[in-house]
């Protein structure tokens, strides 16, 4: 994955993520919830801006994701989507939102006509396979998001690495073909080994984003607040292992942004000390 970038095109759609996954092209994705950040990412060469459900923890200041909704998604979509000229705008389908086809349906129509999202993504392994194939054959544009899902952190107690030992590495690497089958346009890949990052790469034939996944994806995706250091969990001395302070030593807020996004494109980031 050392091939020379391209010029960037003046529009980031689904073919230009594929076609930079098949020329080796890193892709660089972040995090976004208002305007103000929208424009200075946009600016600043991010190919990908996700409007997580993370802002559950890092906006609202909740201890987990579950309590965000469609409507939260759609108003943080909606002030972050018309400043957006180069980026590919993605949404969280929050909690519960896509429990049935049909709510699933419902919500993608509200995230991509109100919120101005081009990709909605939604938690889950190969039990997602028939509301990936219903939202991907009507048109809705779908990324599936496997390993670490913190919106089953009520179930799982903590968050902790996935896929270590070979039943569960085997079992998500089945799990990605069958989401890619079933429609998945692109795959997220969260605190996973690095050879589990690597074998689902390799294998799959849509782009992957990682975030703990290691240096052998598609592309890396962080929160933005932990990248500037000011996410509640830094704060509380509670930072992930992935996570890169991207302000040490910058001058202001778009260049530890532009350094992000230059360390995922020359593979500096992550290092040995950000993976699993």
């Amino acid at each position: 994955m050392t091939a020379k970038p391209a010029a960037p095109s003046a529009q980031v759609h689904i073919s230009e993520l594929r076609r930079m996954r098949d020329a080796g092209e890193r892709i660089a994705c972040l995090t976004c919830y208002d305007a103000s950040f929208a424009l200075i990412e946009d600016r600043a060469g991010v190919d990908v801006i996700l409007i997580g459900d993370s802002l559950g923890m890092v906006i609202h200041g909740r201890n987990s994701t579950t309590a965000v909704t469609v409507a939260d998604i759609a108003y943080h979509s909606r002030a972050v989507a018309p400043h957006l000229k180069r980026a590919f705008l993605v949404a969280d389908l929050p909690f519960l939102s896509f429990a049935t086809r049909e709510r699933a349906l419902d919500a993608s129509q509200r995230l991509m006509q109100e919120g101005g999202a081009k990709m909605v993504k939604l938690e889950g392994g190969r039990e997602q396979a028939d509301i990936v194939e219903y939202l991907s054959v009507r048109g809705v544009p779908v990324c599936a998001h496997l390993g670490l899902q913190p919106q089953l952190i009520h179930k799982m107690g903590a968050f902790k690495v996935q896929g270590r030992d070979n039943a569960a590495a085997e079992a998500m690497l089945h799990d990605a073909r069958i989401l890619e089958e079933a429609g998945a346009d692109m795959l997220l890949l969260e605190c996973v080994p690095s050879k589990l990052g690597k074998q689902i790469t390799d294998a799959a034939q849509v782009p992957v984003i990682g975030i703990g996944a290691g240096p052998d994806v598609s592309g890396q995706i962080l929160v933005l607040h932990d990248i500037l250091n000011i996410s509640p969990m830094v704060t509380l001395g509670r930072t992930p292992r992935f996570v890169q302070n991207f302000m040490q030593g910058g001058a202001d807020i778009e260049t530890a942004i532009r350094a992000y996004v230059q360390a995922v494109k020359s593979g500096a980031y992550p290092a040995p000390e950000h993976c699993f």
